[in-house]
């Protein structure tokens, strides 16, 4: 009996462990650091690590060759004291592409304007319906936008879930807080902030982005090893579909994202369209 309760014990650990949906890489700098001890950034760059990869943030199980492959760099600018900092932060993610060893980026996004109180060892604990702090709403925010496009990769508006979740938190965000952070969550804070992120993707006008995002990465990515003419043909009429959402919604913050993510593999993608032409033409 102690050993099935034993062997119970490990399935349920194993299955826990393999739950988590992110396997992302972390890493704070700190060139103007002046008075505060490096060693705090030191365990916050461990803290982060183990928040965003030990959290399960959604209901789906993973297996770890599943877990969504990331980065995020941290720059820190300022000491306004002893445990208030600003700083840059650089948040990158991307996907395997089927039939190849390759990945896709799906996200290439840098937020210029994050503050955050911390102390060495403090807790990073995120709760769903309610706010704790500066630092944990952002990580829990970025967490869900880079859920919500890799969902939306591989099934039309499959992140939708996700994107609400980021929504809810910044919905949770007090108003104290958002009046520090007037360039992070409001409206008012410029046209390129966790504000303006989350209403893009949620706007209407947005729909046929979303929709390309499907079709370029699982109709067209995915199938490229089988037939590269018929996935190129499909990732054009995705990237034209773009031209809607400009239309629709010009210089949408949405669109500079999906550019700074994918203009070199579609540079890379018309290259080799170029090289299979001349193949034939020689044959």
């Amino acid at each position: 009996m102690k050993n099935i309760v034993f062997i119970l014990f490990i399935i349920t650990l194993s299955n826990a462990a393999w739950s988590q949906e992110l396997d992302f890489q972390v890493t704070i700098n700190t060139p103007k650091l002046q008075t505060a001890d490096p060693k705090v950034f030191e365990t916050l760059e461990l803290s982060i690590r183990e928040f965003l990869n030990n959290t399960q943030w959604t209901s789906d199980s993973y297996e770890p060759e599943e877990r969504i492959k990331g980065n995020i760099i941290i720059n820190i600018n300022e000491e306004r004291s002893a445990t208030n900092f600003t700083a840059e932060v650089l948040i990158q993610s991307a996907r395997p592409i089927y039939g190849s060893t390759q990945e896709t980026r799906l996200i290439t996004l840098q937020d210029k304007n994050v503050w955050f109180d911390y102390e060495q060892y403090q807790p990073l604990i995120y709760s769903q319906n309610n706010f704790n702090d500066n630092l944990t709403s952002i990580l829990a925010f970025y967490a869900y936008i880079v859920l919500g496009m890799d969902y939306d990769s591989f099934s039309p508006f499959g992140g939708q879930p996700h994107y609400l979740k980021a929504q809810e938190i910044l919905n949770n965000v007090p108003s104290n807080v958002s009046n520090r952070d007037p360039q992070g969550w409001t409206a008012t804070g410029g046209n390129r902030n966790r504000y303006w992120i989350i209403e893009n993707i949620l706007s209407p006008r947005v729909r046929p982005l979303r929709q390309a995002m499907y079709d370029y990465h699982r109709q067209g990515l995915d199938l490229m090893a089988s037939d590269v003419v018929a996935s190129v043909v499909v990732i054009a009429d995705a990237l034209n579909s773009l031209g809607e959402v400009q239309r629709a919604y010009p210089n949408a913050m949405i669109l500079q994202m999906f550019s700074d993510a994918k203009t070199d593999e579609i540079i890379e993608i018309l290259l080799m369209l170029q090289q299979q032409k001349k193949i034939k033409s020689l044959k």
